[in-house]
């Protein structure tokens, strides 16, 4: 496991949106998806509770 998608994941969790976490770490965000998405995989678990947000 690297080290920077654990970084990664904790930048998400302590913002709680992945768009704001991807602009932090200065990532895209399909980018840091996929880091998420491939950390779930590799951990057999979902980590976190993924909704559409709504653009007003």
């Amino acid at each position: 496991m690297d080290s920077r998608v654990l970084e990664c994941f904790l930048r998400v969790a302590e913002l709680g949106s992945i768009n704001r976490a991807a602009v932090d770490l200065n990532l895209s965000q399909p980018a840091l998806s996929r880091q998420i998405a491939g950390l779930e995989h590799e951990m057999q678990v979902q980590l976190f509770i993924r909704s559409q947000g709504v653009s007003a």
